[in-house]
């Protein structure tokens, strides 16, 4: 054998250099090294943190349970709904129908008096004629008069009462009482359809003198309190 080759084979090879990885990598598992990991060993490779190395598995995080079912704290917002004291909404309600009667008033007042010198001005004619002459009240000014009152009246109930039903459930008189409208089915805020149609009834009825029955009806129904206007929308005050 020659000395170079023998040389060769009886000297031992040289230690490698350790050199530091980069970025703290970290230790092979056991799975790698061809054993079973322990349970230990498994919990701590989850809870680690960190992103994974390029061709490893991302960690799995543990489920964290919800604080709150949706569905139960849906159910309990709607069981939770009861039907308004029967003082707080006869409260909200005068304080409601005295600003619809400020601003109703405000625009009735000049077209009153307007009415009052027409109907003047023609039973003063009927003095002066020296015939026996039947007078209307009721004709086409008067008429008139009383038409734009009464738009006057359903306009500004709509701006007032129907558009804050339907964003906020209630009216200046409900929210000073701490009372609200609720849609009966989903005890939500009502559409605007049925805060249009709960104030319709409420008012056209109400012109005529009628409405007070279906105001009253509140006092026998059962079990949500209804009136007319409650019933024809779909909707009940909660307290």
């Amino acid at each position: 054998m020659p000395p170079q080759a023998a040389a060769s084979q009886q000297a031992p090879a040289a230690p490698q250099p350790h050199v530091p990885q980069q970025g703290g990598a970290r230790r092979p598992s056991p799975r790698a090294r061809g054993g079973s990991a322990s349970w230990a060993q498994q919990v701590h490779q989850l809870a680690g943190s960190g992103p994974a190395a390029p061709g490893e598995a991302q960690p799995v995080l543990p489920w964290k349970p919800v604080t709150e079912d949706p569905f139960l704290a849906a159910a309990r917002a709607q069981a939770s709904a009861r039907p308004a004291g029967l003082g707080r909404r006869f409260a909200a309600r005068l304080i409601d129908t005295a600003v619809l009667a400020a601003v109703t008033g405000a625009a009735a007042l000049p077209l009153g008096a307007d009415a009052a010198d027409h109907i003047d001005g023609k039973i003063d004619a009927a003095k002066l004629s020296g015939e026996k002459t039947t007078v209307w009240l009721l004709d086409g000014t008067t008429a008139g008069h009383l038409g734009i009152v009464l738009a006057v009246l359903l306009l500004f109930g709509v701006v007032y009462e129907a558009l804050p039903t339907a964003k906020w459930g209630r009216t200046l008189g409900k929210k000073v009482c701490g009372i609200e409208v609720r849609d009966i089915e989903e005890h939500e805020t009502p559409t605007l359809r049925a805060a249009l149609r709960r104030w319709l009834v409420y008012s056209v009825p109400g012109v005529l003198v009628i409405g007070v029955v279906g105001v009253l009806w509140c006092l026998f129904d059962r079990p949500w309190r209804q009136c007319w206007h409650d019933k024809a929308a779909g909707t009940f005050v909660a307290g």
